[in-house]
C-alpha cells in the first residue's frame, strides 16, 4: 500500500516554520516508512502540532492541552466499540492535532467506529500499515519542534533589535515597515480602526494587489480564520489607534504573531518618541501617532499625484485604501497657501467634506475634495475656501483651485495648475482684494510670467530692466514700486497701503523712476517696468 494516493498534496513550504503542520509530520522520511493512511479528517491536516504525546490509556483525552498529535497502538480500545468512539471524542474536546494508530494485533484494519467518530468531529485519524517505532518519531517531531521553536524565538529577538536599532538611528517611520515587510515576505499595511490605509510596504505591486479590494478583504482579515492574514494592535497608554497587518503572510502562524507583535512594538515606540503627553484624558501620544500617519499617507499619495511619479489609474487603489470616494465622483483639485499646515485637513473635517489634504512644501498644503455629481462643486470649494480664511490668523491665505475632474486620471494635471495658480499670486498681491478661491483665469499675466521664468532671456531682461533699482542703495524702494503696480498705478491705494502721505509716496515714485531711468506715468514703460517685476518675484519665489 502506498502513501502517496493516500495523504492529500502537501502545500508549498516557506523557508522558516517555527512549528509543524499534521500535514508536514506525515510527510516526515521516518513517517513515511510506515506507510500512513488518513482514514478521517483529511481538510483538517493543516492543523498544528504542538507536541507529540504516545499514549494507551483509554481516558488519555483529560491528561492533554491541546495540539498534541496522540500515537496509539489501541491495545486497550479492542473488542469495545462504545470505547473506541467516546476515545475519538475525547480527544476532539482535547482539542488534539490528530491521532496516529499503529495497526497490528488490536487492530488489523482501520477500525470503522473510530474512523466514523473522527469524521464527524473533524479529527485527522492517521493509521500506519506498517510497524513503525513511534519513539523514533516521537524524537524527530519534539527535536524538530524545539529548533523551529528557537529559530522562532531568535527571528523575534533579531527583529526587535534591528527596529529598535533603526529607531536608535532616527530612522523614519517607512524604514521601519520596509524592513519588517523584508523580513515577513510579504505586503505590510498600516490602518486605523476604521480600516483606513495609512502606510504601506513591501513589494508594490503585491501591494497594489492588497489594497486594489482592501475594504472587504480587510474586513475578511479581521476574522481569525483568515488565511495568513495577521493583525497586531497599535496603541498608546492603553488607547488603540491603529493595527499593522502582515497580508498574506506564507510562514506558520506563530511565527507571524511573533513578527507582527515586534513590529507593532516598535511603531508604537517610535510615536511615543516622537512625541507624548496627555490632554483631556486622552493619550496626546496616541493622538500625535493618528495625526501623523493620516498626514504621511495622504502626503504620499498627492506627493505622486503632483508629481507624476506614478500613474494616476495606479494610484487609485490607494486613494480607495485611504478612504477616499473615487467611484462615480467629481474631483477639485486645489493648493493652499498656509502658514498652518494641519489647519486645512482640520477645516474639511468639521465641514464633513469629503477629501484629504497634506503639505506638500513649507505653506504650501494640497487638498483633493472628492464630490457626488449632483454637489455644486464650486459652492462647496467657495465655502471650504471662506470657512478656511476665518480662521484665526488666515485672513492672508489663499486658496487656489482648478476645475473639477470627473476623470481620475485628470487629477494629476489639476493638481499641478492649481499649484501654478498659489505660486503666482505673489507675496505682496495677498494684501490685494482677491477672491475666496483663485483659479488660473484670475492671475492673468502674473501666470504667464511665472510659467517663463526660467528661461534665460526673461531673465537677462529683468535683471536689465530693474538693475538700477536692484543694485540701488534703497532697498525700502522695491516693495513700493510692486505695490505701485499691483494696484494699477493707484497712488492713493499706495499711500495707504503703506501709511506714508502722498507727498512722501511722491518722493518715492521720483526716486524709483530716478534709479530705473523710466517714467512709469508711460503705460508700455511702466508695463514693462511690470512684466520684469513679475518675472523677478518669480524667480525668486
Amino acid at each position: 500500500m502506498t502513501t502517496t494516493s493516500r495523504v492529500p498534496a502537501q502545500q508549498p513550504r516557506e523557508p522558516w516554520e517555527p512549528a509543524l503542520s499534521v500535514r508536514q509530520v506525515l510527510d516526515l522520511e521516518r513517517v513515511q516508512a510506515g506507510q500512513p493512511e488518513v482514514v478521517a479528517g483529511a481538510h483538517r491536516l493543516d492543523r498544528p502540532v504542538r507536541w507529540v504525546h504516545v499514549a494507551e490509556a483509554a481516558d488519555v483525552g483529560v491528561m492533554l492541552s491541546g495540539g498534541e498529535m496522540v500515537l496509539t497502538t489501541g491495545v486497550l480500545l479492542a473488542g469495545d466499540e462504545d470505547r473506541q468512539g467516546e476515545y475519538i471524542r475525547s480527544l476532539h474536546r482535547a482539542e488534539a492535532a490528530a491521532v496516529v494508530l499503529g495497526l497490528g494485533r488490536a487492530f488489523p484494519a482501520p477500525p470503522d467506529v473510530m474512523r466514523r467518530a473522527a469524521e464527524r468531529c473533524g479529527l485527522p485519524l492517521v493509521v500506519l500499515h506498517r510497524p513503525f517505532p513511534f519513539a523514533e518519531l516521537t524524537e524527530e517531531v519534539q527535536s524538530r519542534l524545539l529548533r523551529r521553536k528557537f529559530a522562532a524565538v531568535s527571528l523575534s529577538e533579531a527583529v526587535r533589535t534591528e527596529l529598535t536599532g533603526l529607531i536608535t538611528a532616527g530612522a523614519p517611520v517607512q524604514r521601519l515597515l520596509d524592513e519588517v515587510a523584508r523580513h515577513a515576505g510579504c505586503p505590510v499595511v498600516v490602518t486605523n480602526l476604521a480600516h483606513r490605509v495609512l502606510a504601506t510596504a513591501g513589494e508594490r505591486a503585491a501591494v497594489d494587489d492588497v489594497l486594489r479590494d482592501w475594504e472587504r478583504i480587510a474586513r475578511q482579515a479581521g476574522a481569525a480564520s483568515a488565511d495568513g492574514w495577521v493583525r497586531a494592535e497599535l496603541s498608546c497608554r492603553g488607547e488603540r489607534w491603529g493595527r499593522l497587518v502582515l497580508c498574506g503572510y506564507r510562514g506558520e502562524r506563530a511565527a507571524g504573531r511573533l513578527l507582527a507583535d515586534r513590529a507593532a512594538e516598535a511603531l508604537v515606540l517610535h510615536r511615543m518618541l516622537a512625541g507624548d503627553g496627555t490632554h483631556g484624558g486622552v493619550s496626546a501620544g496616541a493622538r500625535d501617532a493618528w495625526d501623523s500617519w493620516e498626514e504621511q499617507s495622504a502626503r504620499s499619495l498627492l506627493t505622486d499625484l503632483v508629481t507624476g511619479a506614478v500613474p494616476a489609474r495606479q494610484l487609485l487603489p490607494r486613494a480607495r485604501a485611504a478612504g477616499l470616494p473615487v467611484n462615480r465622483r467629481v474631483f477639485v483639485p486645489l493648493v493652499v497657501r498656509e502658514r498652518e499646515p494641519a489647519r486645512p485637513a482640520r477645516v474639511l473635517r468639521r465641514l464633513g467634506l469629503p477629501g484629504i489634504a497634506a503639505r506638500l512644501a513649507d505653506d504650501h498644503v494640497a487638498v483633493l475634495l472628492s464630490l457626488a455629481p449632483d454637489q455644486d462643486a464650486r459652492a462647496l470649494t467657495a465655502h471650504f475656501a471662506t470657512r478656511l480664511r476665518a480662521e484665526p490668523d488666515a485672513s492672508r491665505t489663499v486658496v487656489a483651485a482648478a476645475d473639477a475632474r470627473a476623470d481620475w486620471t485628470d487629477v494629476p494635471a489639476g493638481l499641478r495648475e492649481a499649484q501654478h495658480v498659489a505660486d503666482a499670486v505673489a507675496d505682496s498681491a495677498t494684501a490685494l482684494d482677491l477672491p475666496p478661491v483663485v483659479r488660473l483665469r484670475d492671475i492673468h499675466l502674473r501666470g504667464l510670467v511665472r510659467l517663463l521664468r526660467d528661461d534665460p532671456h526673461v531673465q537677462s531682461f529683468a535683471e536689465r530692466e530693474l538693475d538700477g533699482l536692484l543694485r540701488g542703495p534703497d532697498q525700502d524702494l522695491l516693495p513700493v514700486l510692486r505695490t505701485y503696480l499691483a494696484t494699477g498705478r493707484n497712488k492713493s491705494r499706495t499711500a495707504q497701503l503703506h501709511h506714508v502721505s502722498r507727498p512722501a509716496l511722491y518722493r518715492r515714485l521720483e526716486a524709483i523712476q530716478g534709479l530705473l531711468g523710466v517714467d512709469l506715468d508711460d503705460f508700455e514703460q511702466a508695463a514693462s517696468v511690470h512684466i520684469a517685476l513679475l518675472a523677478h518675484d518669480a524667480q525668486q519665489g
